[in-house]
């Protein structure tokens, strides 16, 4: 808990983390993805930052969560573009309107009405035998239509999660990315991307910096910062928090504007026109750092 604690700290001083703070946990139960909401909501309302926080858990799990009394603020769940894909991946289409119901009437969030964070991926249809015959980007298409029907926050593609199987090298994986983004942007989601890919495929983090660009050109709404650009629960390479920060600098770009406010608020940046990170640690998280949660030890 206390390094996940320091990586959030991390992310913020960067700039990161005005759509979401989002961890994606290793085990994947009730219990544990309570214990995880809990130290975001704490962290947020600490330090009273303009954000939201979600832990990639299952569906199912968050509706347990919230009957527990968690603190959710967006339901996350990996959606597909076939109704096979979606039963593969443990749920349908009113499990999802049970969460949304259940998350609003928290009140939390966006005035507790936008509570959904949807991902998807090309190729997910296929790898579960799923597709019916169609092709993976139109599968892909069709899982944004599942996402707007239920108003969420967040959409992104993770394009290059699965592997050479389904997008072979970086040039494919570009290709996917500019098509996530544009036929998101179509059918009026807010749509984001994960821009990464497995080791086993050919690419490289220069064909993700520039995937990252031209997403950036395109007004491609967020991606991912993850520490040291190396997602371990998944085992693939995406970007890092300083990525966003080398987006909005080139191009001009800025992260919501209360988040901005913020930054400056606490002396994270010196001016947000120009994303000039402070020289010096702001006092107030260097003294957070003295106390974060500790998991107890056990044994010897």
């Amino acid at each position: 808990m206390t390094g996940i604690a320091a990586s959030i700290l991390d992310g913020l001083l960067y700039g990161s983390g005005d759509a979401v703070i989002g961890i994606n946990p290793a085990t994947d139960n009730v219990a544990q993805s309570v214990k995880l909401m809990r130290l975001m909501d704490e962290v947020i309302q600490k330090y009273q930052i303009p954000t939201q926080s979600c832990v990639l858990t299952h569906v199912t799990n968050t509706l347990e969560a919230i009957e527990q009394g968690a603190p959710v603020d967006l339901v996350f769940q990996s959606i597909g573009g076939t109704e096979a894909t979606n039963r593969s991946f443990g749920f349908d289409l009113s499990t999802l309107a049970e969460a949304e119901a259940a998350a609003q009437s928290l009140n939390r969030g966006t005035v507790g009405r936008n509570v959904m964070y949807f991902e998807t991926g090309q190729g997910s249809s296929l790898s579960a035998d799923a597709h019916h015959g169609l092709d993976q980007q139109t599968c892909e298409a069709r899982a944004y239509a599942v996402a707007r029907k239920f108003n969420p926050l967040l959409v992104n593609t993770v394009v290059g999660f699965i592997g050479p199987e389904y997008l072979f090298d970086g040039k494919e994986i570009t290709r996917a990315g500019l098509e996530d983004h544009f036929c998101g942007k179509l059918l009026g989601v807010p749509m984001g991307c994960d821009v990464c890919y497995t080791n086993h495929a050919e690419a490289d983090q220069n064909d993700m910096d520039n995937l990252l660009t031209l997403l950036g050109v395109a007004g491609c709404n967020f991606i991912m910062g993850i520490p040291g650009s190396d997602d371990i629960m998944l085992n693939y390479q995406t970007t890092s928090f300083h990525d966003a920060l080398y987006a909005r600098r080139v191009l001009g770009l800025k992260a919501a504007p209360e988040f901005e406010r913020w930054l400056e608020e606490m002396q994270i940046f010196h001016d947000v026109s120009t994303h000039r990170l402070n020289d010096k640690l702001p006092a107030a998280f260097a003294n957070s750092l003295r106390h974060l949660p500790k998991e107890p030890r056990h044994g010897t």
